[in-house]
């Protein structure tokens, strides 16, 4: 059957917040978690964006089952990838086991707080692709030194390690991003339920590995509230990738959305008390290929009220469709 994940989205809601909304998820029987790491909300209604890997430290120490995982933590510009390797082994030990990193080449709005964007994006996946070569060394517990390319790595050790490194996941968005993945990474990560996507991904080698889907949902008992409160806070989520990878601020996201209109975001997101529509919307992602799909429930303070929504009425449904795949851990 195919898994259930549930997203902390940490745009949304503060530090404290997000770890008792994870509490909440894990004791509904959601498969699995996931956890954005960005610098800035994209829209200011959004309203936060506290440091990810405090709140999944957090998150470890709170919960006793519920797999972790990061979607998606650039390990180029804001953080260095060998700190991105120590932060994973760390909240791998920490999580006993239940961690998975998803990487990401990054956006605008994150990665130039620290500095020039890489805007040409070939370059911002070579980038990527060292990275976790280089995360993957300091897993194996290895003295690693590099010179050279996109990083200087001067004689780096992780002093703890896990029994078991965490799996790397690498977000894709086309068929050069999906080839890299195949080749390197031990899962994918997307968000749009195209078969053109998990069929690349597996044609560059990722055949048996996990394929995760992510789905923008919003619940509530009035349609018309839940459509005001998407187009208020996700009008940005049908750019395209490109785009929404450039723009450098919220301002810059508000004036780029400011022609979208509310019915044009009720027409990509879900919205409202109907089960069927979420269920079908999975069911996009089950017949595209993908084994795992985590449910991305927009506005903080509506956040227990859809997971009590999906215990009673969603989870059992979902977890009767296809797609198999177990959650790498």
């Amino acid at each position: 059957m195919v898994q259930i994940g549930y997203v902390m989205l940490a745009e949304q809601a503060g530090p404290r917040q997000l770890v008792d909304h994870a509490m909440h998820a894990e004791d509904v029987g959601f498969d699995f978690s996931m956890t954005s790491d960005q610098a800035s909300p994209r829209l200011r209604a959004q309203g936060h964006s506290p440091y990810a890997w405090s709140v999944l430290g957090a998150v470890a120490q709170a919960t006793t089952e519920i797999p972790l995982m990061t979607f998606a933590t650039c390990p180029t510009m804001r953080y260095h990838p060998a700190v991105v390797a120590q932060k994973a082994a760390t909240l791998q030990i920490l999580s006993e086991g239940r961690f998975r990193l998803g990487l990401g080449p990054g956006e605008n709005l994150n990665e130039h707080i620290v500095g020039d964007w890489p805007s040409a994006a070939d370059v911002r996946l070579e980038m990527l692709g060292e990275a976790a070569g280089i995360i993957r060394e300091l897993f194996r517990g290895e003295h690693v030194s590099r010179r050279g390319g996109h990083f200087t790595v001067d004689s780096a050790k992780l002093w703890d390690l896990p029994d078991q490194p965490p799996p790397i996941g690498f977000a894709v968005s086309d068929e050069r991003s999906c080839g890299l993945a195949g080749r390197l990474a031990d899962f994918m990560i997307a968000v749009r339920p195209e078969r053109s996507l998990t069929e690349s991904f597996e044609r560059a080698g990722g055949s048996g590995k996990p394929r995760v889907g992510q789905l923008v949902v919003c619940y509530d008992t009035d349609r018309e509230a839940a459509v005001r409160r998407a187009h208020e806070q996700f009008r940005w989520f049908g750019m395209g990738g490109k785009a929404k990878a450039e723009l450098v601020n919220p301002d810059s996201f508000e004036a780029a959305t400011r022609f979208v209109r509310p019915e044009d975001v009720a027409e990509a997101i879900p919205c409202g008390d109907d089960p069927e529509a979420v269920v079908d919307a999975v069911r996009g992602f089950v017949g595209a290929g993908f084994t795992e799909v985590a449910l991305v429930q927009i506005g903080g303070r509506a956040q227990h009220d859809f997971l009590t929504w999906a215990e009673e009425k969603l989870l059992s449904e979902l977890h009767t469709l296809g797609g198999g795949g177990a959650v790498a851990a």
